[in-house]
């Protein structure tokens, strides 16, 4: 991974546009920009079944991370950083704006549609701020001088165009949660009634489908052939995704390779594929394009493992969902295929389901004799190693912006393997 690095040092810009430095394009966008498109994108120590987990962080893998932290940062942002905060104004305008998109005609599709968008259940809005750094942490300028109006005018249309690729991820993952929570006959999500459980499983759906429309639409307004194929295939993985794990065998069932794929569709190819996106409208080159790519499949596995646990370690109150959800649905996480490879007797439980509350609780005990939590925890470090190994490749630039906004996707990964909801 580390060949890319020192293949170009990238020269900063001193000029400043609404959102930092101005940063634009290198060259091969410049001739396929479309301007008309920009104007109209405008607890440490948790009980499991009574076993303590006393589970220390201090791992060498994480040890990694920290030295990739260490090294992206200069004297200049030494102080703790917080990347939500970076990125903070730029949240609040894609938050309007995505309230603005999901207006229709009928006022009960409205409602729906805008059900987690309104203010206070916006959720974490994790996607969109990774998107935001990573666009700051990739763009260049243009390597021959144009006139300050041109520059400007390019830099903030690229901006624009980036803002939109948050958006249309956001739009999709909140369509996939509401297609989810209906097949799941879920209750609640983020701490509120699930729109399904509140206005009907229909409407639910029809929402649903109304949020992906309108991402196609905004997406289509992009006029990038490439970024568009990106996009329409994580729709496609959602879906298969999603299939794999209603239709699985006994084999794929307790299979963990099945099931990192599976979380793959399900999960991460949303933001790995989304943050290629970002750097393919900065123009950036293959090599860096990957890079990107990797860190949000790295991240994105990292996240839903450490779900994995928090859904056996967490309560209901802090995840905003009800504990054990995924078991008692029948669905086989890391812990318990982890736990699997320890006690193969626990198959049998497995193949048996879970309709059988004794059954579950069979299961958790497993669980709690295994190192199942431990384990997953460690491969969800490994994860997010190489996530933070993916942004420590990428081209060296000393720039302010563009350092602090490496440094923050850095901390990120940090960040999802030690959060507790």
């Amino acid at each position: 991974m580390l060949i890319y690095r020192g293949l170009s040092r990238i020269s900063r810009i001193s000029k400043k546009t609404p959102f930092g430095r101005r940063w634009l394009p290198s060259h091969p966008l410049l001739s396929g920009a479309s301007h008309s498109a920009a104007a109209a994108a405008a607890d440490s120590s948790v009980k499991v079944l009574g076993c303590r987990e006393a589970y220390s962080w201090s791992l060498p893998a994480l040890h990694g991370i920290r030295h990739q932290i260490h090294h992206q940062s200069s004297s200049v942002i030494e102080e703790q950083l917080d990347p939500f905060s970076l990125v903070a104004d730029e949240l609040s305008i894609l938050a309007k704006r995505l309230r603005s998109m999901v207006v229709a005609e009928v006022p009960k599709l409205a409602s729906a549609a805008e059900y987690f968008f309104k203010m206070g259940v916006e959720g974490k809005r994790f996607r969109p701020t990774v998107l935001l750094l990573m666009a700051t942490a990739l763009n260049v300028r243009v390597p021959e001088p144009l006139h300050d109006g041109v520059e400007d005018a390019l830099a903030t249309e690229l901006r624009t165009r980036q803002q939109c690729i948050a958006e249309i991820t956001e739009m999709i993952h909140v369509a996939s949660l509401l297609h989810d929570d209906v097949l799941d006959d879920a209750d609640t999500r983020r701490g509120i009634g699930s729109l399904n459980f509140v206005m009907g499983n229909k409407l639910a759906v029809l929402a649903g489908d109304f949020l992906l429309s309108r991402a196609c639409v905004a997406l289509a307004s992009l006029k990038n052939t490439e970024v568009v194929t990106l996009l329409a295939t994580v729709v496609e993985h959602l879906v298969t995704g999603e299939t794999m794990q209603m239709t699985t065998s006994s084999d794929q069932r307790c299979s963990m390779d099945y099931y990192m794929q599976k979380t793959y569709y399900k999960t991460a190819s949303l933001i790995s594929n989304s943050c290629k996106a970002i750097a393919l409208l900065a123009g950036q080159t293959a090599e860096v394009a990957i890079l990107a790519f990797d860190y949000g499949k790295n991240l994105g596995l990292a996240y839903q493992l450490i779900d994995d646990v928090l859904d056996f370690t967490g309560t209901s109150a802090s995840l905003g969902k009800g504990s054990l959800s995924d078991i008692r649905h029948g669905i086989i996480t890391a812990p318990i295929l982890f736990a699997m490879e320890e006690f193969p007797q626990l198959r049998t439980v497995v193949e048996q389901g879970f309709e059988d509350s004794s059954n579950v609780d069979i299961a958790l005990e497993y669980l709690g004799k295994s190192r199942g939590i431990q384990k997953t925890r460690e491969l969800a470090v490994k994860h997010a190693n190489l996530a933070a190994a993916a942004i420590d490749s990428l081209p060296e630039n000393n720039d302010e912006d563009v350092t602090k906004s490496r440094r923050a996707l850095l901390d990120l990964t940090h960040r999802v393997i030690t959060r507790n909801k």
